[in-house]
């Protein structure tokens, strides 16, 4: 049986600086209220706002870093369901091709740290994105997957894919 939960929708992007450091910011508010992730938010539904639009604004509104469609490639999206049993989610994940100059400054959803791609295996994050967000990161940013996850309440993670990539063209993890 399915929940019934507000649904959501969002973009998560993955921004980098010139050396290659992962920008994330540690969330001040639900959800991941106290964990690191990559910037992103919630597309504006009500003006019809695509996922793409939805990255530039939050990519420009959280750091400042005005962006083209061409910067950004959408590599998978995550669907969520009964996600901390509070919402479903609809994410669609993006990396960005143009990187920060430097450490934006602090904004009320948080403040912001680079950190190598090791490093954030050993941050506070959230369960989900040990288990779904870095690894398919790690396989897929050069192409493009769709997942579909149940987060049950009681802590059982199923997850199912439903894109893959042809054998052989994801690209291997970075080491940093």
């Amino acid at each position: 049986m399915t929940t019934k939960l507000p649904f959501k929708i969002s973009t998560l992007i993955f921004v980098k600086n010139r050396d290659g450091e992962h920008l994330l910011i540690q969330r001040r508010k639900a959800p991941n209220q106290g964990c690191w992730s990559p910037i992103g938010g919630k597309l504006d539904m009500a003006t019809g706002e695509s996922p793409y639009e939805c990255a530039r604004r939050e990519t420009a509104e959280e750091i400042g870093l005005t962006l083209q469609d061409s910067d950004l490639h959408c590599f998978a999206y995550i669907s969520e369901k009964s996600y901390e049993a509070a919402g479903h989610w609809l994410m669609f994940l993006f990396d960005c091709h143009k990187p920060v100059g430097q450490l934006p400054e602090t904004i009320d959803e948080g403040h912001f740290k680079f950190f190598s791609r090791t490093e954030i295996d050993t941050l506070a994050i959230p369960k989900t994105d040990k288990t779904l967000l870095w690894p398919y990161y790690d396989r897929f940013r050069a192409g493009f997957v769709g997942l579909r996850a149940d987060c049950d309440p009681g802590g059982q993670l199923t997850l199912h894919e439903e894109l893959r990539l042809p054998s052989g063209s994801s690209r291997p993890a970075d080491a940093g």
